[in-house]
C-alpha cells in the first residue's frame, strides 16, 4: 500500500512583525533607521513603526517605549480568512486563545495567543501596504520604493529566536497547533532531548527558533534577525556599528544550521539583532526530515566559519541580563 503522509496544516503564511519593547526608544529609532535603513512609516502612541525598503506591508518592526527592554508581541499573517479562521478554532482548542483585539497600526483584526511559555503573538489576515514615500518612488516596479540613501539598508524581516525551558513543549505547540515544520534541531547526546530547535512555515530553514532559557523567566526574547543579499553589507554595517559606538557581539560568520553568513548587534535599547548576509539553503522538499545536532557538536552548529560564540550568546541581552547570569550560576 502507498505511504499515508497526514495533510500539512499550511494556513500560516510568514512572519508579519514583531513588537520590541525598549527603555530607549529614540535610541533604538536611530540604530534601526541610521544603521540599518528601515524606513519610518508611522508614530502613534509610544510607538514607531519602521520597515525594510523591499518589504510591502506598513511595517515589520514596532519599537515601544517601555522601563526595560523585553519582546512585546509577535505577528503571524495567515494566509487567507479561512486559515485565520481554522487557526483561531485550533488555538482557542488548545487553551491559548487570548481573543480578538481591535485593528492597529498596519493590520486589520487580530487574534491574541500565547506559547506554553506565555510568549504573546497574534494572528491577523488583512493587512495595510506600504506607501511609497514622498520623492522615493522607483522605476523598478516590483519594489515599493527606491533604495535609501542612509545607513546599509536591510531589505526585510527574517526571523526571530525565543527563550524555552521546555523546548520540546513549545515546539509541539507550534507544529501541531500552527503548522511549523522542524527544520534542524539540537539534542543532548544520545538521543537525550531536544534542547534547541528550529521551525519555518515557509521555504526559510526557520522563521522561529527556539533556544534554552537558562533562569526560572518565562516568555523571553533572544534576537530578532533581519535580511541583506551580500555578505560585504555585515561588514560595511560592523564598521558604521563600531563608528557609532554599537556593540558588536559575534561575528561575522557563517552558521552551520541554516547556513547563513551573520552578524549580531546590541542595539541601545537592550536587544541583540541579527544581520544575514545572505538567506543560507532553502527547503522545497515536502517530506524534509529534520537535521540533527549532538548538544557536543554546538561550536559547529552555531559557527561554520568564524569565531565561537561568545558567552553572553547564551542569555537575553537586555537589562535583566545581569539577573540571568546570577540564576544561572
Amino acid at each position: 500500500m502507498p505511504e499515508i503522509v497526514p495533510e500539512p496544516v499550511v494556513d500560516l503564511a510568514h512572519l508579519a512583525h514583531v513588537e520590541l519593547l525598549t527603555p530607549d526608544l529614540e535610541g533604538s529609532v536611530g540604530f534601526f533607521r541610521d544603521i540599518l535603513g528601515l524606513q519610518e512609516t508611522e508614530r502613534r502612541g509610544a510607538s514607531v513603526y519602521l520597515r525594510g525598503y523591499e518589504e510591502v506591508y506598513h511595517h515589520s518592526l514596532q519599537l515601544t517605549a517601555a522601563p526595560q527592554a523585553g519582546l512585546g508581541h509577535v505577528a503571524w499573517r495567515a494566509r487567507s480568512p479561512q486559515a485565520l479562521a481554522r487557526r483561531v478554532a485550533a488555538l482557542e482548542a488548545a487553551g491559548r486563545g487570548r481573543g480578538w483585539i481591535d485593528p492597529g497600526p498596519g493590520h486589520g483584526r487580530a487574534f491574541r495567543f500565547e506559547t506554553p511559555e506565555a510568549h504573546p503573538m497574534e494572528l491577523f489576515w488583512e493587512v495595510d501596504y506600504a506607501a511609497t514615500p514622498p520623492g522615493e518612488a522607483t522605476a523598478l516596479h516590483n519594489r515599493p520604493q527606491r533604495r535609501p540613501r542612509s545607513g546599509v539598508p536591510a531589505r526585510r524581516i527574517d526571523h526571530l529566536n525565543l527563550m524555552t525551558a521546555d523546548t520540546a513543549l513549545v515546539r509541539d505547540f507550534m507544529m501541531d497547533t500552527l503548522g511549523f515544520r522542524e527544520r534542524e534541531r539540537v539534542e543532548v547526546d544520545d538521543g537525550g532531548p531536544t534542547i534547541a530547535t528550529w521551525l519555518s512555515v515557509t521555504n526559510l530553514t526557520h522563521d522561529v527558533a527556539l533556544l534554552p532559557e537558562p533562569t526560572p523567566a518565562r516568555g523571553r526574547f533572544h534576537h530578532v534577525a533581519f535580511h541583506y543579499h551580500c555578505l560585504q553589507h555585515l561588514y560595511d554595517v560592523a564598521e558604521l556599528a563600531r563608528e557609532a559606538g554599537i556593540t558588536i557581539e559575534f561575528g561575522p560568520g557563517r552558521h552551520g544550521i541554516g547556513g547563513a553568513a551573520f552578524l549580531y548587534l546590541i542595539e541601545p535599547g537592550g536587544h541583540r539583532v541579527e544581520l544575514m548576509g545572505d538567506t543560507g539553503y532553502l527547503i522545497f522538499d515536502p517530506a524534509w526530515r529534520p537535521v540533527v545536532w549532538k548538544a557536543s557538536e554546538i561550536a559547529t552548529a552555531v559557527a561554520w566559519t568564524g569565531s565561537a560564540p561568545p558567552d553572553s550568546f547564551w542569555l537575553p541581552w537586555a537589562s535583566d541580563a545581569a539577573a540571568a547570569q546570577s540564576s544561572a550560576a
